[in-house]
């Protein structure tokens, strides 16, 4: 199975290296919609989540629109994932431009340990490697493929510009260490966990759980919590966003001062997807833990 996954690769890095711009959106357009038209598990999926989140706030056709749109960011950002490979800090900073640089600029400057807090939304696996060739070297926290050899191929992309990739599997000793040590952590924490690994907060007005870790670390490290998110501006430029970091209490009850600052984590998250929904990964069972039933 890996040759076939491995065959499947490398003919399509051959034709996004090798084929026009105007020749290939058309195609990645068609791709998209021709999965979007065969998968049906996913596009359940993502109408279960756009109905939990915006019920009938917004109409059916809208909700297909963004569905629509989703399944064709993600062949664009396979696209470009493929497209930085190899590439240059100054070919990867010639498509980006960031909004609020100075929250990252002023926590590194002061010598903060941070922690960076983000989603799959946009194109995701730019963020990182844009952070690095512009700011600070990074550890980041992703999940292993089930491809061996694809991990590898991935795994090489995601550690350009000194990044240190940490697998999702075990991931709190090395985002220790990465603390420990001064090297900012960055970590995507908009998907379902199970009851033992998250806590329930309010998302788009639903009860979901959330992953505690950020918020655990900074408590533990003293360090600053920094929202940043990548949307794409239009065809192949992208702005990096920075919010302000968001605080940890520092009370008596350790339950809800960890619990508030995940609440604020799932808040700033919920506000990114609603500025542009079609960039966010509606295909990923986020209601799971509390709405399983309406995923079968």
């Amino acid at each position: 199975m890996d040759s076939i996954y491995l065959s499947i690769f490398y003919v399509f890095r051959f034709f996004i290296k090798s084929t026009p711009k105007f020749i290939i959106n058309p195609i990645l357009n068609f791709l998209a919609f021709l999965i979007y038209s065969v998968d049906k598990k996913h596009r359940k999926i993502a109408k279960v989540n756009l109905d939990l989140a915006y019920e009938d706030r917004i109409s059916e056709e809208e909700k297909t629109n963004i569905t629509k749109k989703c399944y064709k960011n993600l062949i664009y950002t396979l696209a470009d994932f493929i497209k930085n490979q190899g590439a240059s800090k100054e070919e990867v900073l010639e498509k980006v431009t960031f909004e609020n640089s100075e929250i990252i600029e002023n926590a590194i400057s002061e010598n903060k340990r941070i922690i960076l807090l983000t989603a799959h939304y946009g194109n995701w696996e730019l963020l990182s490697l844009s952070i690095a060739a512009k700011f600070t070297p990074l550890a980041v926290v992703g999940r292993d493929l089930d491809s061996e050899v694809m991990n590898k191929i991935l795994t090489k992309n995601r550690e350009q510009f000194d990044i240190e990739l940490l697998s999702k599997s075990g991931a709190m000793k090395g985002m220790v260490k990465s603390l420990k040590s001064n090297r900012p952590v960055g970590l995507l924490v908009d998907q379902n966990t199970k009851d033992t690994e998250g806590i329930l907060i309010d998302f788009f007005g639903k009860k979901a759980r959330h992953t505690p870790s950020i918020a655990v670390l900074a408590k533990k490290f003293d360090a600053v919590i920094i929202p940043a998110f990548i949307q794409n501006k239009n065809d192949g430029d992208f702005v990096v966003k920075f919010f302000e970091s968001i605080p940890v209490d520092n009370t008596d009850n350790k339950e809800e001062d960890i619990r508030k600052c995940v609440q604020s984590q799932a808040d700033v998250t919920q506000k990114i997807i609603e500025d542009k929904p079609e960039e966010w990964f509606w295909l990923h069972q986020r209601w799971k833990n509390q709405y399983e039933h309406l995923y079968k």
